[in-house]
């Protein structure tokens, strides 16, 4: 029987729990996964590094650091964590129109844009408040989803159509000026 002070540091601390559990067998079979997601997830990591506007070395830090924490701390065994399409373009088009792409100062709030949403994601975390997630409706989901499909089509238009329009410009802007 486990104490309350154990089940606690199992809640804080999620690998106490499933660490004594790893012998060779599932050692390999983690390494195994291990590799064939990083191969997977590195390169991608670089592309979604460079659609945010950012060096790929961001993405390569964005591919490791959020995998690492979430196998440690992280509550769900099927979660994947790491860069994301939609979230670099939320990046790009949340700072693109305050700073250059790549710049030293477009990387500075690129990094506190991350910090801030970390916090944030923290403090939910500690409120236990992804339960709200459960009143999330699959139809919000299928939303979100187009949202971002529809955002990348249109960041697409410039090169389709050799137009020049500036980058950071707006959805409604950028399907404006592909039809003038």
């Amino acid at each position: 029987m486990k104490t309350a002070v154990e089940l606690r540091l199992y809640q804080v601390f999620p690998f106490l729990s499933w660490w004594p559990r790893v012998d060779r067998n599932t050692f390999r079979a983690d390494l195994i996964a291990g590799l064939t997601g990083g191969i997977i997830l590195l390169p991608q990591g670089v592309a979604f590094a460079m659609i945010a506007g950012l060096p790929p070395e961001y993405g390569l830090y964005a591919a490791i650091v959020p995998a690492i924490l979430a196998a440690m701390f992280g509550s769900s065994w099927h979660l994947v964590s790491g860069p994301t399409t939609a979230i670099s373009l939320v990046v790009f088009h949340t700072i693109s129109p305050i700073a250059a792409p790549g710049s030293s100062e477009y990387i500075g709030l690129a990094l506190t844009l991350c910090f801030l949403t970390g916090a944030f994601q923290l403090a939910l975390g500690l409120a236990r408040a992804g339960l709200l997630v459960n009143f999330i409706s699959h139809t919000v989901v299928i939303g979100f989803t187009t949202g971002a499909a529809l955002l990348i089509a249109s960041s697409q238009i410039k090169n389709f159509f050799a137009l020049d329009i500036p980058r950071g410009t707006s959805f409604y802007e950028t399907i404006h000026a592909g039809h003038r």
